[in-house]
């Protein structure tokens, strides 16, 4: 039986889902793959750290958070240690960065990404912001100490969209990509186009956990262009930055618009668009007006979709949730049996 140690920064709703997941699965995924996943340390700011050789429950851990909003009151070896020590002085084969998200500087998870690749660890992260801002220098870290780094999930959650795009859909040359990769604006839109205004679908969206108390990183079209820019650099070569995307929020978008796409069969998507114009890479997010008949328009509510446009195949779209506590959770469980591949693969290649 195959073991990955892991070490997970950060507990919010993504660790806990990853650890429901394992509570659920985790026996199963050792029958099917032959591989036990095991957590050996969590280190959150506001929940507490705690770090045992021996293994955690990850059931132990959901329901400490569940009576008491902390993990401190399990017992393991140590107790205390922040990230960096967490990272550093853990069993963990692998690093599992789940810290909240800064489009621009990427920290504090940078930071942590750099350590565990130094570290010699495995890495898997959902933050997006050391990926967009710095993937090419933290691949060639992870490459310069022989160790994997998986993000599927920082661009649709669970949706494996970035490996299918890598490792199926690559040979097809692709030259085109564009999608719905912000739930929330989704959500706002499709309210709008029932009737709600822009105010009434954001306080809709605030009160169902899609949309933070400041809006501004999803209405604004931050989050869409961070996904974006990792969409270009992964897929496409591109060494696109943040400010290489021409940029522009839904919140001009008036009911008045709304009705206008509708009397015109069209309706209004949030559209993050990479391609290639004349050997150049350009990438975007505006609000579009697409025709009901685009398999994009029909995309509702939080869900999430890429069209990709190839030499061979054509058009490919992926669709599938881009948020969630147990469907982000799942990023990170394919994102280890990815790394375990390869791992073997290697391991029978000498």
């Amino acid at each position: 039986m195959r073991i990955f140690r892991l070490a997970l920064i950060g507990f919010g709703n993504v660790g806990q889902g990853f650890a429901q997941i394992l509570v659920e699965h985790g026996a199963d995924y050792e029958k099917e793959f032959g591989l036990k996943l095991q957590i050996v340390a969590v280190s959150d700011m506001l929940k507490g750290s705690l770090c045992d050789p021996a293994g955690l429950d990850p059931a132990a851990l959901l329901e400490a958070i569940r009576a008491h909003g902390s993990l401190d009151t399990i017992p393991a070896v140590y107790h205390g240690w922040d990230a960096l020590r967490t990272i550093a002085e853990s069993s963990a084969d692998v690093v599992i960065e789940l810290s909240y998200t800064d489009l621009k500087t990427g920290e504090p998870a940078l930071t942590h990404l750099r350590h565990a690749l130094l570290k010699h660890k495995h890495v898997i992260t959902t933050n997006k912001g050391p990926v967009a801002l710095h993937y090419p220098e933290l691949l060639a870290l992870a490459e310069a100490n022989g160790v994997l780094l998986g993000v599927e999930g920082t661009v649709m959650s669970g949706t494996p969209v970035l490996r299918m795009a890598k490792e199926l859909l690559s040979p097809a040359r692709i030259v085109r990509l564009q999608g719905i990769v912000n739930g929330t604006t989704n959500y706002i839109l499709s309210q709008m186009e029932s009737g709600a205004s822009y105010a009434g679908a954001l306080a809709e969206a605030q009160g169902r956990g899609y949309a933070e108390a400041d809006p501004t990183g999803d209405v604004e079209g931050f989050d869409a262009a961070g996904k974006v820019v990792i969409l270009a650099n992964l897929l496409m070569g591109a060494g696109l930055s943040m400010a290489d995307v021409d940029r522009t929020g839904i919140t001009r978008l008036t009911p008045e618009d709304i009705a206008s796409a509708a009397a015109g069969g069209e309706r209004w998507k949030l559209i993050g668009k990479v391609e290639r114009v004349e050997g150049k890479v350009v990438a975007s997010v505006r609000p579009t007006r697409l025709p009901i008949a685009h398999p994009l328009a029909s995309v509702s509510g939080a869900t999430n979709a890429v069209t990709f446009t190839t030499e061979l195949l054509g058009d490919v779209t992926i669709v599938g949730p881009g948020a969630g506590r147990l469907e982000t959770g799942y990023a990170l469980v394919g994102d280890l049996l990815a790394i375990d591949r390869v791992l073997q693969h290697n391991l029978s290649g000498k």
